[in-house]
């Protein structure tokens, strides 16, 4: 028997920091892009880090790591280039379709919240790490 999949809480992207939107911010990953989860934090430019990770729904092997509701939605957000954000483990979550990460998959993600914030993609930066 499979566990259960994880807690996912959806976000509203005006409930967060305003900095968010009008700085220029840098995505750093924490790990390299190896598996579902990329732990990360965004560093806006006058404002305290906030910790964002990527989660790649899809995974299922050895558990779930959303729901089909979940997965459904993130799915048709990205269908119509937007991204799926949530709080997971008590972290702030861009979810995207898919079991692993690619360098574009993360530029594209970060692209796409950068959006959903109205902020321009050109104010964000992602530094992404080789190895784990």
């Amino acid at each position: 028997m499979s566990a259960a999949p994880r807690a996912i809480e959806p976000v509203d992207p005006f409930d967060l920091p305003e900095v968010l939107g009008t700085a220029a911010v840098t995505w750093t990953a924490d790990d390299g892009l190896d598996g579902h989860l990329v732990r990360g934090r965004l560093l806006p430019d006058g404002g305290d880090p906030v910790g964002c990770d990527l989660l790649a729904v899809d995974q299922a092997y050895p558990s779930a790591v959303a729901d089909d509701a979940t997965r459904l939605r993130v799915h048709q957000a990205w269908q119509h280039g937007q991204v799926g954000l949530a709080t997971c483990g008590g972290r702030l979550t861009i979810l995207v379709p898919g079991r692993t990460f690619t360098a574009e998959t993360v530029l594209e993600s970060v692209r796409r919240f950068a959006k959903a914030l109205g902020a321009s993609p050109s104010r964000y930066a992602v530094l992404l790490r080789l190895g784990p």
